[in-house]
C-alpha cells in the first residue's frame, strides 16, 4: 500500500492525477480544467458559475470559497444568484458576450446549478435560452440537483423531463470521476451543438467523495465529421438577428441529431458486458442506477467472466435524453429481453421502446412494470441493489438453470425477509439547534394558526406551534390569498425567512397587500442562509433596509422583535416602526393579530449555526459567560425547556430522581433557557469547560500524547480482498460527517481507492445523520457506494437511537457485521415538551445486539469519556473511531488517520488525543454484558432500584441539613413503619416503600426562600461547578423574587432578575433562617406557595395512614402509584401549583382503585 503526501490544496493542483473529491469540489475543479483545456487549444476563455444553492448541491458556494483566489486567477467568476431562473438568464447573457464584437475573451463557458424546485422555476429561461444557443467557445452545462428520496425536501424530484421539455439534452454521471469527465464532454457539446447540457446531480454523486483521475488529458474529445452529422449554413451557435421559428426549425432539424452524433463519435454509452457468443438478457441502465446494478450483479457473484457464461449483457447510458439510437439497436440485436434500471418516472424505457417498435425481431422490454404490468422497478423513492439483484437473478434463472446463482438469489430472499419490520423503539426527528431563533420566532399566540415555510423553520410543523402546511418557495401567503375570502378564520401568520424573502417571498408580500388580505408575516432575518450551510444573505439586506421596502409596498404595520433591541438606532429606522425585545414577541403578535390587511414583523436574531461559526473564525466574539443549572435546586418540571425548546438542555439523572443540565458542547448561549421559572439558574461569567489531563496533555505535549505512541497492539486491519463497506451514524453536528471526511482523507493518504457519501437530511442539529463510506485497494474496484441490505462490514454508531433504527439495522449482516456503538441516552427535540421522556436504552442496545450475532460488538459511553478527558462530547465520535481502529475492524492505518486529522485542521490536536484516547479504550477487554452496559450508564451515585436502605440513609442526611434531626427522625420512622406494613400485608411485592420514601421525602423538602438560599451558596454547588468549569470569575443568580418581580401582563407569570455576586452575602444570610420555616415568625410562611406546600405533607401523611389500613395484594399496585404522586408534582409557583391540582386529579382515581379493589374473584376473564 503506497503512502503519499497530501495536502488540502491538492484538490484544484492541476499537474497532479489522483485527487481525492467531492462533488462540488469536482465542479471547481472542472471549471478550471475547461480554462486549462482552452488554453492548451489556443483559447483565451472565461468561466462563469453562478445558480441558488440547494440539497444535493448545498455546498457549491463552500467548495469555490475553499478554491480562495484559484478560480479567479483562472478568469472564473463565481457569482452566486438571488434566484434559479435570474441566474439562467445571467448565464444565457454570458453567451452574448462576444457576440457583438464587444467581448474580452474567445468565449465563456458557464455552468449554472439548482435544486428540482428551481429547475421547476427556471424553465421558460432554460427554454429561451436553450433555443438561443451557446457562443461556439462559450458553452453552458446546468447542474440539476435531484433529490429523489425527499430527504431535504418539500418534495420528491426528477428534474429529467423539465429539461426534455426545454430540449436540453442530459448527462447521468455515476460518480465523481464522471462529475469530471460529463462535465468537459458537456462543455463540448454544447459548444458544437449550440445546447445547453443537463448533468444529473444526486446525492450518490455530487454529495459523494472519492479518489478520482483528475488529469487533464485523461479524455479525448471527437467532434464528429461533416459526413457523420453535416451541420447548416451558420452553424449551430447563437446568433444574432435570429427569429424564434427559426431556432425552433434548428432545435428540431440539426440540433437533436447532432447531439446524438457527438455521443455516437465520442462513445459515451458503452457496452460493459457483451454477454459472451450468446447474450440472452441485456440490461440497460445509467448513473446510479448503474451503480446499483453492478453492486446487485456482485451480490449474484456475476462478473464480466460469469455474465459471459450466462449470455448476460450491460448497456451504460451516458446520455438519458436523447437517446443515441445506433448504439442501443446494436445492443439490443439478437436479444430475448431488456431490463431496463433507471430511478423514478420511465426516461430510457420509454425512448427505448419507441426506438425499437419498428424491428422485426425485437427484444422484450421491462422495467417500471413488469412481464405482467405489476410494479417492477416503482417511479417512487430510490432503487435498492437487492431488489436489482432478485430482479435480474430471477430472469437469468427462468431462461438458465445455474446452482450458483440459484443459491445467490436463494440468500438474498432470506436477507431479505430478515429485514426489521418491527415498529422502530424510538426515533429521532430533525430539530432546531440549540439557541436557534425559531425556538423563539415560530411561536404563534394561542388560538391563532401559521403557515410555515421553506428554510430550517419549516420543522416547526412538528413542534406543537399551530403550524402547519406549506407552499414553494417565494409563494408563502399567496395561499391565503386564496384561501381567506371562503375561510372564517380571519387571520393567519404566514412564516419567511430573509433567504426566502430575498429570493422571491418579496413578491408574495406585494401580492397579499395588492389583495388587502389580512395577515401577518413574520420576516425570520436569521443574517445567514442556515439551512444549505450558512451562507452570506444574497443582497447583503440589514433587517432596516427590508422594513423600509415593505413599508414601501404598503404593509399596514410593521414591527421588529429582537434579542438584541439596542443595536437599532431610532435614526436607521423607517417611521413608524417600533422595536421590542423578544420576551414581548407574544403580546406584539396579538397585536398585529388585530390589524387589518397586511402587517410584517421581522424577527432579527443571528442563527445560532452561523454564531459558533463566526465565534470559530474569530469574526464574533462569543459571550463569555455559561449557564449552570444547580441540580440540588432544580425540580426537573421541564419549563425551562418548554420556554427555551433548547435541546441543549438535557435530562441529568441524580440521587434525587431526574434534573435538568446544559449541554456546554451544544449550547450556543442564547441564554433563553434561563427564563424558566425556576431559581436553579446561575451564569458564569470567565468560565470554560473543564478539562482533565487528557485535553490539557494536548497543550502541553506530555504524558499522555506521547504514552498513546506507543500503544498496543498496532492494528493491522481487516484484509481488504473486496471493498469494505461502513457506515457512520450520529446526530446532526456532533461531527459525523467529519469523521467522513477524515477517513476519506486518510484512505487518500494511505493510497486506498474509497468513496462516501453523506446523509444528513436537513440542515439541522439533532437529526439523524448517516455517512456512508466504501474502502477498497482501488477505486475502480468501488462500485455503489452507498452501504445497502446485509452490506455493512462495520458500522460506528455514534447515536443508540440512529444505529438502532431500521434503516441501519437493516444493513447488518448477522454473524459479520463488526458495530461499535455508544451507549449515551441522548435525549430527542420532543424532550424539550415532554420532560418525562426516556430513551429506552436497553432496549435499543438489546436491538442492536439481536441483530450482530455473532459478530463483534463493542459498547462505549464515548459520550461520557469525551467530556471527561475533553469537557465537550464533540470528540466522541473521534473515541470510537479510535475504538474501531485498535479493534482491527478499519483499513485505515492509525497513522493515516492522524495525519488526516492534522489536514483538516479543526482542533487537531485534541481529535488526535481523542483518536488515540479511542485506542487506548479498545486496547482494554470489552464490557459486553447488557448489566455491565446498563451499569456504564447510571450516574455516580444513583441507588440501583431496590436498595431502600440507601434511598432512606441519603434522604435522611439531606433532612438534617435542610432542617434538623428531628425532621429526619419523622421521615425515617413513617417509612420503616410503611415498609413492615408491606412486608406482613402484601406479601410477594414490593416498591410501596421505596415510593414512598422518595415521594415523603419530595414533599417534606420542599424548596422555600431558605432552601433556595441554602443551595445555592452550598458548598456542594461550589464542588459541582468547579468540576464542570474552570476560569470563572463571577456567579449571576437569576430569580424571580415576589417582592422585586414585576409581572408579565400577559400570562400574570413574575418575570426574573439578574442578581450579581453581590446577592451572594445575603443568600447566606436568609439560608439561617431556616429556624424559622414552620413556625409563626416566618415571614414566608404565609404566602399561598408554603400554605399549599405544608398542607400536602399533612395530606400525604393521612394518605399513607390510609394506605397502611388498606394494604393488600389487590391494593397493592394502586397504593404504589398513590406514593409515587408526588414525584410528579415538580417546579415553582405556577408550575407547581399545576402540577399539583394534576396530581390531586391522579389520586382521587386512585383512590377509587384503593378503597373499591377487585378480588381475583370478581376480574373479568380475558377474551379468548
Amino acid at each position: 500500500m503506497s503512502k503519499r503526501q497530501a495536502s488540502l490544496s491538492d484538490k484544484f493542483e492541476l499537474d497532479d492525477r489522483r485527487q481525492l473529491l467531492s462533488g462540488t469540489q469536482a465542479i471547481v475543479r472542472l471549471a478550471l480544467m475547461q480554462k486549462a483545456r482552452d488554453r492548451a487549444a489556443g483559447l483565451d476563455t472565461a468561466g462563469f458559475v453562478t445558480g441558488y444553492r440547494g440539497s444535493p448541491i448545498a455546498t457549491i458556494e463552500s467548495a469555490f470559497a475553499a478554491a480562495g483566489d484559484i478560480p479567479p486567477r483562472n478568469d472564473i467568476l463565481f457569482q452566486p444568484a438571488i434566484n434559479e431562473d435570474l441566474a439562467a438568464t445571467a448565464i444565457w447573457g454570458s453567451q452574448q458576450a462576444e457576440l457583438r464584437g464587444e467581448g474580452k475573451f474567445d468565449g465563456v463557458f458557464a455552468i449554472w446549478y439548482g435544486k428540482g424546485p428551481g429547475v421547476d422555476r427556471s424553465g421558460d429561461a432554460f427554454r429561451h435560452a436553450n433555443h438561443a444557443g451557446t457562443s461556439k467557445h462559450g458553452g453552458v452545462i446546468a447542474l440539476m440537483g435531484d433529490d429523489h428520496t425527499c430527504e431535504s425536501s418539500t418534495s420528491a424530484h426528477q428534474s429529467e423531463f423539465a429539461f426534455v421539455d426545454a430540449m436540453i439534452p442530459i448527462l447521468n454521471p455515476a460518480g465523481v470521476q464522471e462529475i469530471l469527465d460529463y462535465g468537459l464532454y458537456g462543455f463540448a457539446l454544447s459548444r458544437y451543438a449550440g445546447v445547453w447540457t443537463g448533468i444529473k446531480c444526486v446525492k450518490d454523486n455530487v454529495e459523494s467523495t472519492a479518489t478520482v483521475d483528475g488529469s487533464l488529458d485523461r479524455i479525448t474529445i471527437h467532434a464528429p465529421s461533416a459526413t457523420e452529422c453535416p451541420l447548416p449554413d451558420g452553424g449551430l451557435n447563437i446568433r444574432l438577428g435570429d427569429t424564434p421559428v427559426a431556432k425552433e426549425a434548428r432545435l428540431h432539424d440539426w440540433k437533436r441529431s447532432a447531439i446524438q452524433a457527438f455521443v455516437r463519435s465520442n462513445r459515451l454509452d458503452r457496452v460493459i458486458f457483451d454477454g459472451g457468443t450468446r447474450p440472452a438478457i441485456g440490461i440497460v441502465t445509467t448513473g446510479k442506477s448503474y451503480l446499483d446494478t453492478r453492486a446487485a450483479l456482485a451480490a449474484l457473484g456475476i462478473d464480466e467472466t460469469r455474465a459471459a457464461r450466462l449470455g448476460l449483457a450491460l448497456y451504460k447510458v451516458a446520455m438519458t435524453w436523447p437517446l443515441e439510437p445506433a448504439g442501443l439497436a446494436e445492443f439490443a440485436s439478437g436479444l430475448d429481453l431488456i431490463v431496463v434500471v433507471e430511478e423514478k418516472r420511465s426516461l430510457i424505457e420509454t425512448q427505448l421502446k419507441e426506438q425499437l417498435y419498428e424491428l422485426q425481431h425485437r427484444p422484450r422490454v421491462v422495467g417500471k412494470r413488469d412481464e405482467h404490468g405489476a410494479w417492477l422497478f416503482p417511479p417512487q423513492g430510490t432503487l435498492d441493489p437487492l431488489d436489482i439483484a432478485l430482479a435480474i437473478g430471477t430472469r437469468i434463472l427462468e431462461r438458465k438453470g445455474d446452482a450458483g446463482l440459484s443459491a445467490a438469489v436463494t440468500q438474498l430472499h432470506a436477507l431479505k425477509s430478515d429485514r426489521p419490520t418491527e415498529p422502530e423503539a424510538f426515533t429521532r426527528t430533525a430539530y432546531f439547534c440549540a439557541g436557534c431563533p425559531h425556538n423563539s420566532s415560530t411561536v404563534v399566540p394561542a388560538g391563532s394558526r401559521a403557515y410555515a415555510g421553506i428554510g430550517c423553520h419549516y420543522m416547526a410543523q412538528w413542534m406543537d406551534r399551530a403550524t402547519e402546511g406549506f407552499t414553494q418557495m417565494g409563494g408563502e401567503g399567496a395561499n391565503w390569498i386564496g384561501e381567506a375570502p371562503f375561510s372564517k378564520r380571519g387571520h393567519v401568520f404566514q412564516n419567511i425567512g430573509d433567504g426566502t424573502y430575498v429570493h422571491s417571498g418579496s413578491l408574495a408580500i406585494r401580492a397579499a397587500v395588492a389583495a388587502k388580505t389580512t395577515m401577518t408575516f413574520k420576516l425570520l432575518y436569521n443574517d445567514a442562509v442556515a439551512m444549505t450551510g450558512g451562507q452570506h444573505l444574497d443582497g447583503g439586506l440589514t433587517a432596516q433596509q427590508m422594513a423600509a421596502q415593505m413599508l414601501a409596498e404598503g404593509v399596514g404595520r410593521l414591527d421588529i422583535v429582537t434579542d438584541e433591541p439596542g443595536k437599532f438606532r431610532r435614526g436607521d429606522l423607517p417611521g413608524g416602526v417600533r422595536v421590542h425585545h423578544r420576551r414581548d414577541l407574544d403580546t406584539v403578535q396579538r397585536e398585529l393579530a388585530g390589524v387589518q390587511g397586511v402587517t410584517v414583523l421581522i424577527y432579527d436574531q443571528t442563527c445560532a449555526a452561523e454564531k459558533r461559526r463566526r465565534w470559530k473564525r474569530g469574526t464574533l466574539i462569543s459571550p463569555n459567560r455559561r449557564v449552570f443549572i444547580n441540580p440540588l435546586v432544580c425540580e426537573g418540571c421541564g419549563d425551562c425547556g418548554r420556554k427555551s425548546n433548547c435541546v441543549a438542555v438535557l435530562p441529568l439523572e441524580t440521587p434525587f430522581g431526574r434534573k435538568r443540565e446544559i449541554d456546554q458542547s451544544q449550547c450556543n448561549k442564547d441564554f433563553s433557557c434561563v427564563e424558566g421559572f425556576c431559581p436553579s439558574f446561575v451564569t458564569l461569567d470567565g468560565a470554560t469547560p473543564r478539562r482533565n489531563a487528557h485535553a490539557n496533555a494536548v497543550d502541553t505535549a506530555g504524558h499522555h500524547l506521547a504514552s498513546a505512541r506507543a500503544i498496543e497492539p498496532e492494528p493491522a486491519g481487516p484484509a481488504l480482498d473486496r471493498p469494505f463497506a461502513v457506515l457512520v451514524t450520529g446526530v446532526g453536528g456532533t461531527g459525523v460527517v467529519t469523521v467522513s471526511a477524515v477517513l476519506a482523507q486518510a484512505a487518500h493518504i494511505a493510497g486506498l481507492g474509497f468513496g462516501s457519501i453523506d446523509v444528513t437530511g436537513i440542515a439541522q442539529k439533532g437529526g439523524a445523520v448517516a455517512c456512508h463510506l466504501r474502502i477498497a485497494q482501488r477505486t475502480q474496484d468501488i462500485t455503489a457506494i452507498r452501504v445497502g441490505v446485509a452490506d455493512a462490514d462495520l458500522i460506528l454508531g455514534g447515536d443508540l437511537v440512529v444505529t438502532a433504527s431500521n434503516k441501519i439495522l437493516e444493513t447488518i449482516r448477522r454473524d459479520h457485521t463488526t458495530v461499535v456503538h455508544a451507549t449515551s441516552e441522548l435525549v430527542t427535540g420532543g424532550f424539550t415538551r415532554d420532560p418525562g421522556l426516556m430513551v429506552p436504552g436497553a432496549r435499543l442496545a438489546s436491538a442492536i445486539a439481536e441483530r450482530v450475532g455473532r459478530g463483534a460488538l463493542v459498547a462505549v459511553d464515548a459520550h461520557a469519556a469525551a467530556v471527561d478527558a475533553f469537557g465537550d462530547s464533540l470528540y466522541a465520535n473521534m473515541i470510537l473511531l479510535g475504538v474501531a481502529a485498535q479493534k482491527n475492524a478499519m483499513p485505515i492505518p492509525a497513522l493515516a488517520i492522524e495525519r488526516a486529522i492534522q489536514l483538516n485542521g479543526a482542533a487537531a490536536e485534541t481529535n488526535i488525543a481523542a483518536f488515540r484516547l479511542g485506542r487506548e479504550l479498545g486496547a482494554r477487554k470489552p464490557a459486553n454484558s447488557a448489566a455491565q452496559r446498563s451499569a456504564d450508564r447510571t450516574p455516580a451515585g444513583t441507588p440501583v432500584a431496590g436498595e431502600l436502605e440507601t434511598i432512606v440513609a441519603i434522604r435522611s442526611a439531606f433532612l438534617e441539613e435542610y432542617q434538623d434531626a428531628a425532621l429526619a427522625q419523622r421521615y425515617r420512622r413513617r417509612i420503616e413503619a410503611l415498609g413492615s406494613l408491606e412486608a406482613t400485608r402484601s406479601p410477594g411485592h414490593s416498591g410501596l416503600t421505596e415510593a414512598a420514601a422518595r415521594g415523603y421525602f419530595k414533599l417534606l423538602a420542599y424548596k422555600d426562600e431558605y432552601e433556595v438560599a441554602r443551595l445555592q451558596t452550598d458548598a456542594t454547588l461550589e464542588r459541582l461547578m468547579a468540576a464542570k468549569f474552570e476560569g470563572v470569575q463571577r456567579i449571576f443568580y437569576h430569580l424571580a423574587p415576589p417582592i422585586f418581580a414585576r409581572r408579565d401582563p400577559r400570562t400574570g407569570e413574575p418575570r426574573k432578575w439578574r442578581f450579581g455576586p453581590w446577592l451572594r452575602p445575603l443568600l447566606k444570610i436568609l439560608a439561617k433562617g431556616k429556624a424559622l420555616r414552620g413556625t409563626p415568625w416566618d415571614p414566608f410562611g404565609y404566602t399561598a406557595e408554603r400554605k399549599l406546600e405544608r398542607r400536602m405533607i399533612s395530606e400525604f401523611e393521612a394518605l399513607l395512614d390510609e394506605i397502611g389500613k388498606r394494604l393488600s395484594p389487590e391494593t397493592h399496585a394502586a397504593a404504589v402509584a398513590l406514593a409515587a404522586l408526588p414525584e410528579d408534582i415538580r417546579g415553582f409557583g405556577h408550575i407547581k401549583r399545576e402540577n399539583c391540582e394534576a396530581a390531586k386529579r391522579r389520586e382521587a382515581q386512585l383512590l377509587v382503585t384503593l378503597r373499591q379493589p377487585q378480588r381475583p374473584s370478581e376480574r373479568r376473564p380475558a377474551a379468548e
